[in-house]
């Protein structure tokens, strides 16, 4: 990956040991089969197990390095949202930094670990995600009550309001799940310049705004008209279908969310594939203007922000770390997800036009494995490196084992 040199080399405050201790590292998370942790890590380069540990406790400015690599990935023709998430991290023991309960998805429930929150970049058009930003999200376990009572919704808007100027100029909607869909977070999103893209509870409190004439008497307009029942829809616009889906059908309205305190667009995607039992879900956004399709679109594109955190943990060790001081596990879940997202910067370098982004990240490492045990097969057999490449088998052997994405 020359894409890691050429970055490392814009940063002038970088020491040359911890730019070749970088370089190092993303490579060895690639080619490394087992847990990525300080010992198996020494047995995949030439630094000591201590080393390691030592340089993963030294500071390093890793949301403008993710910027970096977005800044060489991204296509100016492409289109943006950001999208802001958290992931659960199993973590045993009793001191390690930021354990807490935190709700952990796959069992749904809450759970004693780790949670890492992180802002990404989704590229809509060719259909996947970069991460900006990187965090630990404080467990909030240990407040008093004459303390200020911080929530960890405060904490998510302050990683938003510290990295919005990292954000690439075209960004302009910010998607999140339901959880985010909140009174203080939706007002900070909003005072961000960005438009936020959620889900909204099945039984949301909405009302319909007026729109008729007003009577000619005393007092102030009349402004609603009458309790939103998304059971009853005869009184939303109608979309039409969903795609190829023709039992799913959309339906659209501008109303006034009570919680939120603001005008919403929502968009109601009614399933009647069992016309006994209809199913819906309901997205909103407070730009009003923003089409119905347009907004399910945005929001769907939020998914891609999940692949980051399953190719973390299936292939760069996310869930690994063995350390429990603050500054090493931060070390570790940035260099988890930077070493993803220069392997997709250097597959979409790759691809050509602006076709969905097809990516296989264990292909990746397969290919990698294998190129590193060639170069070690060539360095200690002394064989010419420049035959062994040319070879017609080269290329058969590099990629023994890839599977597609």
């Amino acid at each position: 990956m020359t894409m890691v040199h050429d970055i490392l080399q814009q940063r002038p405050g970088l020491g040359q040991p911890q730019r070749k201790f970088l370089a190092t590292l993303f490579i060895t998370i690639l080619v490394r089969r087992g847990r990525v942790n300080f010992r198996n890590l020494s047995r995949y380069c030439s630094y000591a197990e201590r080393t390691i540990a030592r340089q993963f406790r030294e500071p390093f400015d890793w949301p403008d390095f993710h910027q970096r690599v977005l800044r060489t990935a991204l296509d100016p023709r492409s289109e943006l949202v950001s999208a802001h998430d958290a992931s659960f991290i199993p973590k045993s023991g009793k001191q390690t930094f930021g354990l807490g309960h935190f709700f952990n998805g796959c069992a749904s429930r809450a759970e004693r670990g780790l949670e890492i929150t992180t802002l990404a970049v989704v590229d809509v058009t060719r259909r996947c995600a970069f991460t900006l930003a990187v965090a630990q999200t404080p467990p909030g376990e240990k407040t008093t009550k004459t303390e200020p009572e911080d929530t960890r919704v405060d904490f998510y808007k302050q990683q938003l309001r510290a990295h919005r100027h990292r954000l690439p100029p075209g960004v302009q909607y910010h998607c999140v799940d339901g959880y985010y869909a909140k009174k203080k977070y939706i007002d900070e999103v909003v005072s961000l310049d960005l438009h936020a893209i959620t889900k909204l509870r099945s039984d949301a409190d909405c009302v319909f705004l007026y729109t008729g004439p007003h009577p000619r008497r005393r007092g102030a307009r009349r402004k609603y008209d009458g309790k939103v029942n998304f059971q009853a829809l005869s009184r939303f616009e109608d979309l039409g279908t969903w795609e190829d889906e023709p039992h799913l059908h959309l339906y659209t309205a501008v109303v006034w969310h009570k919680t939120l305190k603001r005008r919403l667009r929502i968009v109601v995607l009614l399933n009647q594939k069992d016309p006994a039992k209809p199913r819906f879900i309901v997205r909103a956004s407070p730009d009003p203007n923003l089409h119905g399709h347009k907004l399910l679109d945005l929001y769907a594109a939020r998914f891609h922000i999940e692949f980051l955190f399953r190719d973390s943990k299936q292939c760069t060790g996310l869930l690994d770390c063995q350390a429990r001081a603050a500054s090493a596990l931060d070390f570790h879940c940035n260099a988890a997800l930077a070493t993803l997202n220069l392997v997709r910067a250097e597959d979409l370098g790759i691809q050509e036009g602006q076709e969905p982004h097809v990516f296989s990240m264990a292909s990746w490492k397969q290919c990698q494995f294998n190129e590193r045990l060639l170069d070690l097969f060539m360095e200690n057999l002394a064989l010419d490196p420049t035959w062994v490449k040319n070879h017609s088998c080269y290329e058969e052997l590099r990629t023994y084992g890839a599977i597609a994405a």
